[in-house]
């Protein structure tokens, strides 16, 4: 312990002979030295300091002190240990006005020498500014930041190894919580703290030598701290880019200098340190219970996603994703676990769906379909807990919707339908009657997915918004279990149909379509193709769509749309007559399907006139018009249960006024036949059995065996002869053993060979020629499927034939050769089946 101090200290004994003609100034010098004994830079430095500190720094002493460090750079650490040791005595004697002066020299000397000895000299500096850190009083803290600010800001010409910032990371960390009772006070440290940190950052992230600040022990202090000072914001306005007045440090608010610094340390990271500023983020949002309101959250992570490097932003995305399902921190204690954890959930997935939208525009190749399969992952995992009885659980589905929503809202279309497709894929494809309470709620989540996605979709071609396996999944949908689902997947289709914005026009039936102001644009020969390729396909399944029992008046209602906007959007003359041939199948199942209620057939009949009204309105057809028009008429007077609107409830109607008993109400199929032709349209398609009805084609009901049209060509005389239902030929040798009638049979038989000679009648030929083409139509048209199903026959041959030969006598077929009597036996021949040796399988299905 030494109360003196000697100017002859350990390693200054060689500068004693720099001069000898001065005195000594130091007045706790006790040797008695004279001047000559003082180095030259200490004279200098001591005489920058005035006698008293009120008077400022001596400028004059303070040019002749930096031209000194200037001409002798390797002095400067002896100079800047010389200035340490004389602000630590000053500092012990609380004569901060001399701390004062001493630290505004080390600033001008720092800012005016750039020699490769500064190294030596910052460690003075840096060893000075932590000494007025460690002090108490305020006014020497907010000094030494701003000090430290300047330094910060100062690009070395040599790196340095062994300098560390981490006191530095924890003092200031620490300054940014204060808790200082006077609030200007307060907010004065708070803020040298956070510029503080930005200088930390400054100074370490751009030199790969230094201390690694990406350290998780630096994480852990910077980031809450930052995010202490942000949430202390009255309103939280959140802009794309920082001001330039807050990247310079010169804002005095420290929510907004701390929002600043965060997006400068979030700039700057690397991919590889991306995880390292947000992990201590999510933690923090965790501990202190920030999810939940959930505005300071939002606000948080878009200034995160603003400030990031645009490359990196899924990787934002896929952290908090990875989060969602995470532990709710001390939120969830003992008695509100499970709804304090859903209520944490939710908050995240709608953070997720304000931030998502600004990584689609960036995110390219397997990212997209990463995102997207987390994102259903969740929804999966959230069905799986059996939300139904949870609102905050149904919250949390929503928001991960809407988060899929925005982020395909901003990926190219060509993106979309990709998504559109992957996310059907993971629909459960379970059938009626068969699926479990778990898929349809996953159909049912899984769909509303595909309707966000499809509402930002802008359809140009069918073609391309229905790829052939995209258009398959949808119509495998189709026959879901649920009401609601299938509705929902009507709702997909209406947004992928309606090009010209018509869905809000066609939301119900009507038949005044005059009013709507309905926008009706020719069919491009594009979307005609596609609909000959898969039109019968889609119409089969709306037809089907409209048979079931549970079908509710939602259910028809959104089958009508989808017809009515199928029938606007390939409004042709090649389509009418499709369109009009399912409106004809929709009224006969009305009157025929055994499982719809009144109720139902009403609303059925309802909807085909509805879309028998839109026909001619949308092809400007002035016949048809009329028709339906009469129809309509008479329908007002007679039946206005069967004319839109739809309803609920139609009450019980008495059996008079049933549809089934009121046949002059209904639509006729040789009438809109005669409507068509007259306006230019061939109604050959229209004329044809309806490929709609549960068994087929009426005159397609049979099997048309290579037999039948054998016997069809060349021998119509032959089928007529036989027509009659009462003719009875001559083959008395044929079957011996019937008993004939002469004059009957002779006379039916003349009366056949008459018809015969004459040929066939105008009638019969026009008969003949319009079964000829309804046939050749509906082979050429209709889908190797249906073919199929109506070429069936009502009964396997092998057994028919069977049949027949058992209720015959044993007699063989063909005359036996002499080997083969039937004293001798049966040959191996004989215990072969006749129809095995005769009639071999030539049918092949």
């Amino acid at each position: 312990m030494s109360f003196v101090k000697c100017c002859f200290e350990a390693g200054e004994g060689h500068d004693f002979l720099d001069s000898f003609i001065q005195k000594c100034t130091d007045p706790g010098c006790c040797c008695g030295c004279c001047s000559a004994l003082r180095p030259r830079y200490k004279r200098l430095v001591d005489n920058i300091f005035p006698a008293s500190p009120s008077e400022g720094l001596v400028k004059s002493n303070m040019e002749k002190l930096t031209f000194y460090s200037l001409s002798s750079p390797e002095k400067l650490d002896r100079i800047g240990e010389y200035l340490f040791q004389k602000a630590s005595r000053d500092i012990y004697r609380r004569r901060h006005g001399f701390v004062i002066i001493a630290m505004e020299a080390m600033d001008q000397l720092l800012v005016a020498c750039h020699s490769q000895t500064l190294n030596l000299f910052v460690e003075s500096f840096l060893k000075m500014v932590q000494k007025l850190l460690e002090s108490t009083d305020p006014q020497l803290q907010i000094l030494a930041t701003q000090s430290f600010v300047r330094f910060a800001n100062i690009e070395e010409d040599t790196p340095s190894y062994h300098r560390r910032y981490d006191f530095f990371v924890s003092k200031f960390s620490a300054m940014c919580h204060s808790n200082h009772s006077d609030k200007i006070t307060r907010d004065k440290i708070r803020l040298a703290g956070i510029q503080g940190l930005q200088g930390v950052i400054r100074k370490t992230v751009s030199d790969d030598l230094v201390e690694n600040i990406w350290e998780a022990q630096h994480m852990d202090k910077i980031v809450p701290s930052l995010l202490y000072n942000m949430q202390t914001a009255e309103k939280y306005e959140t802009v794309s880019c920082m001001d330039t007045d807050t990247r310079d440090g010169v804002e005095e608010d420290p929510p907004r200098l701390a929002e600043a610094c965060l997006r400068e340390l979030v700039g700057r990271a690397s991919f590889g340190h991306i995880r390292s500023v947000l992990r201590p983020v999510l933690t923090h949002f965790d501990r202190h219970e920030l999810w939940v309101p959930n505005d300071f959250a939002v606000h948080t992570f878009k200034i995160i996603m603003f400030s990031i490097q645009a490359q990196y932003s899924y990787s934002v995305v896929e952290a908090l994703m990875q989060h969602l399902d995470a532990g709710a921190g001390g939120a969830t204690g003992a008695s509100g676990d499970a709804r304090a954890r859903t209520r944490v959930r939710a908050a995240r997935a709608t953070v997720l769906s304000n931030i998502v939208a600004i990584a689609a525009g960036d995110s390219v190749g397997p990212s997209v379909l990463e995102i997207i399969n987390n994102l259903l992952t969740n929804l999966r995992a959230s069905v799986a807990r059996d939300s139904e009885k949870e609102s905050d659980e149904k919250l949390y589905q929503e928001a991960l919707i809407n988060a899929l929503g925005e982020f395909a809202d901003h990926l190219p279309d060509f993106q979309k339908i990709d998504i559109m497709m992957f996310i059907v894929s993971k629909i459960p494809s379970g059938q009626r009657g068969k699926t479990t309470k778990a898929d349809a709620m996953l159909q049912s989540i899984l769909l509303k997915s595909l309707l966000k996605v499809g509402t930002t979709y802008k359809t140009t071609e069918l073609s391309k918004a229905f790829p052939p396996a995209f258009l398959d999944a949808l119509l495998r949908v189709s026959s879901a279990a649920e009401p609601r689902t299938r509705a929902l997947l009507q709702r997909i289709l209406h947004t992928l149909l309606d090009r010209r914005n018509n869905l809000p026009c066609l939301a119900t039936a009507t038949v005044e379509y005059a009013e709507l102001g309905l926008t009706v644009e020719k069919c491009s020969r594009p979307d005609l193709i596609f609909i000959s390729k898969h039109g019968y396909a889609i119409f089969s399944s709306l037809y089907d769509g409209l048979q079931l029992e549970s079908n509710t008046l939602e259910n028809v209602q959104a089958i009508y749309t989808t017809l009515a906007l199928l029938c606007i959007e390939l409004a042709s003359e090649e389509t009418v007559c499709d369109m009009l041939h399912l409106i004809l199948a929709i009224q006969q199942s009305a009157l025929s399907n055994p499982v719809l209620s009144t109720a139902q057939q009403c609303r059925l009949h309802a909807a085909a006139i509805s879309l028998a009204a839109l026909v001619p309105h949308v092809l400007l057809l002035p016949r048809l018009a009329e028709y339906v028009q009469q129809i309509v008429e008479a329908r007002r007077e007679e039946g206005p249960h069967l004319l839109p609107p739809l309803q609920e409830d139609y009450g019980e109607l008495p059996p008079a006024r049933l549809p089934a008993k009121l046949p002059y109400l209904m639509i006729d199929q040789m009438a809109l036949c005669d409507c068509v032709k007259a306006s230019g349209i061939e109604p050959s398609r229209l004329q044809s059995p309806s490929p709609y009805s549960a068994g087929g084609p009426q005159g397609l009901a049979h099997r048309h065996s290579w037999v039948e049209a054998g016997a069809a060509q060349g021998r119509d005389s032959l089928a007529d002869i036989s027509a009659g239902p009462a003719t009875e030929l001559d083959s008395a040798n044929s079957s011996p053993g019937v008993q004939r009638h002469p004059a009957q049979s002779e006379s039916v038989s003349l009366e056949a060979l008459r018809r015969a000679a004459s040929g066939p009648t105008d009638a019969e030929r026009r008969d003949a020629e319009r079964r000829r083409a309804t046939l050749n139509n509906t082979f050429r048209t209709a889908p190797f499927d249906h073919l199929l199903h109506l070429t069936q026959p009502k009964y396997e041959i092998k057994d028919k034939l069977e049949e027949i030969f058992n209720s015959i006598s044993e007699e063989p077929l063909l005359p036996t050769s002499g080997a083969c009597s039937p004293n001798t036996g049966k040959s191996h021949q004989q215990h072969i089946p006749p129809h095995t040796k005769y009639f071999p399988e030539l049918f092949l299905y």
